[in-house]
């Protein structure tokens, strides 16, 4: 398995805020938060261990018994950074405060150092910012991102199980299954544009299920093409990559980006990962 190589040239060092001219009140600030002991971290492909929630029963109540269950979103940023990952949580105005996920981020071997709260117009946003316990540093080990995806996920299924229905994890985690189905052919999107004169920015959007990080990376690797950064949203049946990729310190060519698409389709219609392993 290639390790994704973050290198981040000028990426600024504060979080972007939620948009909107009339967002609600900013409901906490960045707060330090005390470094965890480091932890034994094996992560082996392709099995990866997700820590689950310690406790179901402290499921937070606020908005769940409304008929419209909002769509859940996950996004991790490697961009908006250079110190550390940036994780931030959706799921309308019924978060908590996520103390089990991050206690389950610790026990992957990751601190986290920061953390906000905001509220807008789509609901609540929870942010916080994680790194390696024994580097200090981001996060640069595909495998290890999707383990923290996971990880966010099965805690948010199990905290607010009505979740489970609206994503496509739900199947493999949840109580309950989406009872829609995506057509791969039809939701995958590959789009490759030139971002400057030493990189290439590639947008893929496909049907959500565990390992696509890993696999994405992996396959962009196998063809010799670097992944600089980038930021992996999940939305809830769907996952949406924004890679930065570069081949010899270059951006694509036309031809390379012809293969790089054509490897990616065939791969997404043909998945070989097994759902056993995770």
């Amino acid at each position: 398995m290639a390790e994704m190589t973050v290198t981040v040239a000028a990426a600024k060092s504060t979080l972007r805020t939620c948009p909107g001219a009339r967002r609600a009140a900013v409901l906490g600030r960045w707060m330090p938060l005390a470094p965890a002991a480091p932890a034994n971290l094996k992560l082996f492909s392709p099995a990866v261990r997700v820590p689950r929630a310690t406790s179901p029963a402290a499921v937070e109540q606020d908005g769940s018994n409304t008929d419209i269950v909002p769509i859940p979103k996950v996004i991790i940023d490697q961009d908006s950074d250079p110190d550390a990952t940036i994780v931030e949580i959706t799921l309308g105005d019924r978060l908590g405060d996520l103390l089990d996920t991050m206690s389950a981020l610790k026990n992957l071997g990751l601190n986290v150092v920061k953390a906000s709260v905001c509220l807008d117009s789509t609901g609540k946003h929870i942010k916080f910012a994680i790194t390696r316990a024994f580097t200090g540093r981001k996060i640069d080990d595909p495998e290890l991102l999707e383990a923290v995806r996971l990880t966010i996920i099965n805690n948010m299924i199990q905290y607010h199980p009505e979740s489970s229905s609206q994503l496509a994890m739900g199947a493999t985690f949840g109580p309950e299954a989406p009872t829609e189905e995506v057509d791969v052919d039809i939701a995958t999107h590959i789009d490759i544009y030139d971002d400057g004169p030493e990189r290439s920015l590639l947008v893929v959007e496909t049907a959500d299920r565990p390992g696509l990080l890993v696999d994405l990376v992996k396959i962009i690797s196998d063809i010799s093409i670097n992944v600089q950064s980038g930021e992996f949203d999940t939305e809830g049946l769907l996952a949406k990559a924004k890679f930065h990729v570069s081949y010899r310190g270059r951006t694509l060519t036309e031809a390379l980006q012809q293969v790089l698409c054509n490897s990616l389709r065939y791969f997404l219609r043909r998945p070989t990962t097994e759902d056993a392993s995770f």
